[in-house]
């Protein structure tokens, strides 16, 4: 035996994780609320374990250069940020950062109160779901995604009311954490990337739902669906077939809201798409 080439080839294995994950096409960077944000972490043989507001973060790259990248939720205020770097035998240390103020759009309505208030029952509900969700949203798996770029889930006019507010009333409501595609109930959505069904359910607000695992924090929703073609569990392929357009849920016409959640951050999915 070629002790010689056994060494190389025992080698090459042992350095495979640290190798396997290449740099992937990045999201456009947006240092804003609801946006994303690409860190330079320098080299090192493994990659670095990273942390915004105690949440781990996707680390993608090689030994030549790592990169975190940042998703920051609506909820982040304009200023001085930064993440926890941890790198294999050495103290922590903090990387700063700013992100820019952004002032989305507000919109005020006056609707029937039953279209605001809900019920008892309603509202137990809907705090089960969201709990859920909260779970499911922390999912952070391997393999890490090969792209970060994201094909459109469905064909028609993209909204722009990613971060709107509206005000029902007089009573401010979340902002917008998505964006809204029109299309015709039963139009196909189909996965923007590779991933495995992380939750499937029909929900008080989002009807018809299913979330994606992309990996490394990475994961999309697809809402008011009107029907649904995978399980918990299945893995599917960019462009394989996972529901269809509807209007479920507590909306007023067919359409798809799509949402990108990156580290628990929910960021504008326009960053992700490929065109």
């Amino acid at each position: 035996m070629n002790t010689t080439l056994s060494a190389a080839v025992l080698a090459a294995v042992l350095m495979a994780p640290a190798l396997a994950v290449a740099a992937p096409d990045l999201p456009t960077a947006r240092a804003v609320p609801g946006g994303v944000i690409t860190l330079s972490l320098g080299p090192s043989n493994q990659p670095p374990q990273v942390r915004h507001a105690g949440v781990p973060v996707l680390v993608v790259g090689d030994p030549i250069e790592w990169m975190a990248v940042v998703g920051l939720p609506l909820s982040a205020q304009a200023g001085a940020d930064e993440v926890t770097v941890r790198r294999e035998g050495a103290a922590a240390q903090r990387q700063s950062f700013v992100i820019e103020p952004m002032r989305y759009a507000e919109q005020r309505l006056s609707v029937a109160p039953k279209h605001v208030e809900l019920t008892a029952e309603n509202l137990a509900r809907h705090e089960r779901e969201r709990a859920h969700q909260a779970e499911v949203i922390a999912t952070f798996s391997e393999p890490l995604p090969a792209t970060l770029r994201l094909r459109q889930p469905v064909p028609g006019p993209r909204s722009s009311s990613f971060g709107l507010r509206r005000v029902f009333n007089g009573q401010s409501r979340n902002p917008h954490s998505g964006m809204d595609i029109a299309a015709p109930t039963g139009t196909p959505v189909v996965a923007p990337a590779a991933a495995r069904v992380a939750d499937v359910g029909d929900y008080f607000f989002n009807g018809g739902t299913v979330w994606l695992d992309h990996g490394g924090g990475l994961l999309t929703m697809y809402c008011h669906l009107s029907a649904v073609h995978v399980k918990v569990g299945d893995v599917v392929r960019a462009g394989d077939r996972i529901a269809d357009v509807g209007a479920t849920g507590r909306v007023t016409g067919p359409h798809l809201h799509w949402s990108v959640s990156l580290n628990r951050a929910m960021v504008d999915p326009a960053l992700f798409l490929s065109n």
